[in-house]
């Protein structure tokens, strides 16, 4: 049952160079010290064969599947393992049975380790909650997406939840080391010189993916033929050539994390910060329209009235996105992108309409004073409507002082940020009477 720990070193000789160095117990774990560094929960849970449910959440090659190897390794419990990609309710329901037939026979425990658990839709994760509820099973789950976004609150409740993080540069850089020196699971069979920048590059380029940075070492060994003194020379060239275009993690809780990255580098005035936004979710692809749609909710939220141009530049740039399409609909947007982001900023008008709305969802919705009523119908004078209006263009400055509500309320406050200083000084003009032209 065990299968994930029984693996034999000739049965992984044709694996992939990530799978073979998986680590054998937590000695041999790199990373995620502070979830199975000496003294933490994890490890002593592990340590003692007494891991209850859990989720380890993190993003690929971080070390989630290899954690739940070591658990199996470490357990005395039976190991049973599940893809959630590939398995369905008929698959969770014959390991559950087994499970309890297991526990009823001689109190055996058995651990259920689901891959990409994130992929199970809802009907397959309540199959699974009261098995884990009950204890039937104790279920490892591993998951690149957040569990509070993706799995059922009843299931991730039952569980402790572990968030692992990208390796560090010196944490890829020892597996890589590891791996060249490993005469019986990795590399140290070859006689490999790998150039310090070529190191440097794989570690970098890998970013945090301990999978990544040891495929594209082993691509680079197996591709490059020894010289005439039988080395591999694995250079700064044989690097690039071995890390081809990365795919972005942009699961569903990463589209919302960065979005809201986003916006609020073109809130807080970094165009540097929110193009390396833009560019990461269209890399990642995003939907280019969605991200003009962001962009013109901030030209209005964020900057309002301080520039009125901020909308217009956003609402062109949606326009003309929609009429070059990509990839060169990326340039207006990035010349909107930058425009509101560097752009002052004033809130003033998005306050307004939540305090506006606040006032008539919460109270009394005030009438329409007689004088500003519809004069367009018959009848219209009989009953009163428009009498006492003062039309603004009759008057200098085309303003002139008039009650527009039953009652005097303030919800626009200008700022004192790019034109709408100028707002404000001409709003403070006009009371007592007076009257400026904008």
């Amino acid at each position: 049952m065990n299968v994930l720990a029984g693996l034999t070193t000739a049965e992984d000789s044709g694996s992939p160079l990530a799978w073979r160095m998986r680590p054998r117990d937590l000695d041999e774990f790199v990373g995620q010290t502070h979830i199975i560094g000496p003294g933490r929960m994890l490890r002593r849970a592990v340590e003692a064969d007494r891991v209850s449910s859990v989720i380890l959440y993190g993003p690929p090659g971080c070390g989630k599947t290899a954690l739940a190897h070591v658990i199996a390794a470490r357990t005395q419990a039976a190991f049973e393992t599940l893809n959630a990609v590939t398995s369905g309710v008929a698959d969770i329901r014959r390991v559950v049975s087994e499970a309890a037939a297991r526990k009823a026979m001689s109190g055996g425990k058995t651990i259920l380790f689901i891959d990409e658990i994130h992929r199970f839709n809802k009907a397959q994760q309540d199959a699974l909650l009261p098995d884990v509820e009950r204890g039937t099973v104790v279920m490892i789950g591993a998951s690149t997406a957040n569990p509070f976004f993706s799995v059922i609150p009843a299931l991730s409740s039952r569980s402790a939840i572990f968030e692992l993080k990208p390796l560090s540069p010196g944490e890829l850089g020892t597996l890589i080391d590891r791996a060249l020196s490993d005469t019986e699971r990795g590399l140290g069979g070859y006689n490999v010189e790998l150039s310090p920048d070529a190191r440097e590059f794989i570690v970098s380029r890998a970013e945090g993916d301990a999978r990544r940075a040891l495929n594209a070492l082993e691509v680079g060994v197996l591709t490059t033929r020894p010289d005439k003194d039988g080395v591999i020379r694995f250079g700064l060239d044989v690097a690039e050539e071995s890390i081809q275009k990365k795919a972005v993690v942009y699961e569903e809780d990463e589209h919302y994390d960065t979005i809201s990255a986003f916006i609020k580098s073109m809130r807080g005035s970094d165009p540097d910060a929110a193009v390396y936004w833009l560019a990461k979710m269209l890399y990642a692809g995003e939907d280019p329209l969605f991200i003009a749609r962001r962009v013109i909710i901030a030209a209005s939220e964020d900057v309002g009235n301080a520039d009125p141009g901020a909308l217009a530049v956003a609402v062109a740039a949606m326009q003309a996105l929609e009429h070059v399409g990509m990839p060169e609909g990326r340039i207006p947007l990035a010349q909107a992108v930058t425009y509101v982001a560097t752009a002052p900023k004033s809130n003033a008008a998005y306050k307004a309409i939540g305090a506006a709305l606040k006032d008539v969802e919460g109270g009394a919705v005030l009438p329409v004073p007689d004088h500003l009523k519809d004069t367009s119908y018959k009848g219209a004078k009989r009953l009163g409507r428009g009498k006492g209006y003062k039309y603004p263009h009759d008057y200098p400055g085309h303003w002139v002082e008039q009650e527009y509500m039953a009652e005097k309320r303030a919800y626009y406050t200008p700022s004192d940020q790019g034109y709408e200083k100028e707002v404000k000084r001409i709003q403070e003009s006009r009371v007592g009477g007076k009257s400026e032209r904008p």
